[in-house]
């Protein structure tokens, strides 16, 4: 349990530049719906990385309203456990769907806090 716990203290991640304390979690939310449970915590965040990534597919083999649903039902997960970042760039892709820089904008999101996740699963 102590290894839980230093992972979600410092998690190595200088890349987060713009998000709240450089991170792409917001791990005060995360605790609140996972009632402080770190590794309650662990397991969400493990399941979020793994329908980010396959939302990513969708997203790529989608377009117009097919689009836009995948980018509703990306935000609304990643608003559950404080990816703030992704569910603000999934929004921006749900209201314009074939715009191309909001669907990299969202992959980009998705890759870091998948990157943030994998080096907590350490």
């Amino acid at each position: 349990m102590a290894a839980l716990n230093i992972a979600f203290e410092a998690p190595d991640n200088a890349s987060g530049a713009g998000l709240s304390a450089g991170r792409p979690i917001d791990f005060d939310h995360l605790a609140r719906q996972t009632m402080g449970d770190k590794a309650l915590e662990l397991e969400v965040l493990q399941m979020f990385a793994r329908q980010a990534r396959e939302s990513m597919k969708e997203l790529a083999g989608t377009e117009g309203a097919a689009r836009a649903a995948v980018a509703h039902r990306l935000k609304g997960s990643a608003r559950a456990v404080g990816a703030d970042a992704i569910a603000a760039a999934a929004g921006r892709l749900e209201d314009k769907p074939a715009d191309a820089a909001a669907l990299a904008g969202v992959a980009a999101s998705v890759v870091e806090a998948e990157n943030f996740i994998l080096k907590l699963c350490r």
